[in-house]
């Protein structure tokens, strides 16, 4: 790809002359700014690129990410569990994008739900260890040497092959001038650009900074989550956790989900909900099914953060010229977050390199996209309301402990309860398709007989 200096007086008036024709469209030598180098924005400029390439468009492509992912500890850091989904991981090798063994510290094999009626081990429906754990960013604090390579730092090494360039500046705000969106930076600089693509996610500020935004592009609503990283030895994590996710359905209120993650010497502890606070935090970490699943020669937390997630997106994440993908903009409710921000990326890529970039453009061919996204979220928090209710009741907490554990004991025959959690917790399915599966006879007549029985059981003193 050729490297586009600072575009010409002639170019600026000939751009300004096709936006009064009407058509906002990208032509060779436009440049394109992506602000933010997460997985948003490196796919956003992966597709970009290799679309444009398709099509004979020679594009410019600057990705603004002031910080490295090659260190560990806060400088770089995602805020991120770093979990990519079994689906993902098919969807991105169908796309040529294989995750490195220098990526992936884990590969989940199976989850091991931990309520107070027991522990069941569900294993992957297909038998394959396709769920990967990773660190987003750089890895924990006190890190050191670590031997594995961060994710976003592969994926943007993937756009930067495309031929995107990182410009290590801070964005500072984004304002118009003839027609064209112009970047500030914290240099006091400016640059113009053809389209920009906001991939800053919702933990920085840079969405208010934005001029003229129209009233729909309000940014997302928010609610904080808990990410705290503890470090044993690779023997301890593999004699307690195994190649497991461990999950926890506990009667909380305000807590939707909670997980240890294994990741080579280090375990990730993440918890989603309604505003995690220090006093549902240690709430969590006080119950018995928690503390019987860390390793004894376990370092007190070496790295927290309490990130913020988007669980609305924008009603229009678009403008003239202006596009916001991934976290900016919308998606998935509490899970697969990455898969959203490919979803999310692709779909923009492809509206500016095959449609346009103005804001009717990205409204008839992007905008779908993203209320696919908003529709299942709206099933999935219907279904995190159903499971509330259900964590509440010891006799539904043992009816799914013990449908779920004779599934698993048996061999084969369908595993209704077990893919619906499996599903869950992982995010490979839309909510759409979960709540499907918890509609079907087979599902409710399971559940039903394994409730009555959890009741009578409780009634009468005996174990589930």
């Amino acid at each position: 790809m050729r490297t586009s200096s600072r575009r010409s007086v002639a170019d600026s008036l000939s751009a300004i002359h096709v936006d009064l024709q009407g058509e906002r469209v990208l032509r060779d030598g436009d440049r394109v700014a992506v602000i933010g180098g997460g997985p948003a924005g490196s796919f956003f400029s992966y597709f970009l690129l290799k679309l444009a390439e398709s099509v004979d468009l020679d594009l410019a492509v600057d990705i603004y990410e002031p910080r490295s992912f090659s260190g560990c500890g806060p400088a770089g850091c995602n805020h991120c569990g770093g979990i990519v989904s079994e689906s993902l991981v098919q969807i991105l090798a169908a796309e040529g994008i294989n995750l490195p063994p220098e990526v992936v510290q884990r590969g989940i094999e199976s989850y091991v739900v931990h309520m107070d009626a027991g522990s069941v081990r569900i294993a992957s429906p297909a038998g394959e260890q396709r769920i990967a754990a990773l660190y987003r960013g750089n890895g924990p604090r006190h890190g050191g040497e670590m031997p594995w390579d961060s994710f976003d730092d592969y994926l943007q090494g993937m756009a930067i092959e495309r031929g995107a360039s990182v410009v290590r500046k801070l964005v500072s705000g984004v304002e118009w001038h003839a027609g064209l969106p112009h970047l500030r930076d914290a240099d006091g600089g400016r640059e113009a650009y053809d389209l920009v693509a906001v991939a800053s996610g919702v933990n920085s500020n840079f969405l208010g900074l934005i001029e003229d935004l129209p009233e729909r592009a309000s940014p997302p609503k928010t609610t904080r989550t808990y990410i705290c990283e503890f470090r044993s030895t690779r023997e301890e994590i593999q004699r307690v956790l195994g190649n497991s996710m461990h999950v926890f359905l506990v009667a909380i209120p305000r807590l939707e989900f909670a997980a240890l993650i294994p990741k080579g010497e280090f375990v990730t502890l993440c918890m989603l909900g309604e505003h995690i606070d220090q006093d549902l935090i240690h709430r969590f970490l006080r119950t018995p099914e928690v503390r019987g699943c860390f390793p004894v020669e376990t370092t007190p937390s070496v790295c927290t953060c309490s990130p913020l997630i988007n669980v609305r997106g924008m009603r229009q994440p678009f403008a003239d010229r202006l596009v916001m993908i991934g976290d900016s903009g919308v998606t998935r409710l509490y899970k697969d977050g990455i898969g959203a921000a490919f979803r999310t990326a692709k779909a923009a890529a492809a509206t500016a390199v095959f449609q346009g970039v103005s804001a009717d453009d990205f409204r008839k061919h992007y905008l779908p996209a993203c209320r696919r996204i908003s529709r299942d979220n709206a099933i999935g928090k219907l279904l995190f309301g159903f499971t509330g209710v259900f964590k509440v009741s010891a006799a539904s907490r043992r009816a799914v402990y013990r449908m779920t554990e004779r599934e698993q004991a048996g061999t084969g025959g369908s595993r209704h309860m077990s893919e619906v959690l499996w599903n869950m917790f992982t995010g490979s399915a839309p909510y759409r398709e979960i709540l499907f599966r918890t509609l079907h006879p087979a599902f409710l007549g399971g559940l039903a007989w394994n409730l009555g029985a959890a009741l009578w059981s409780g009634r009468n003193g005996k174990a589930a």
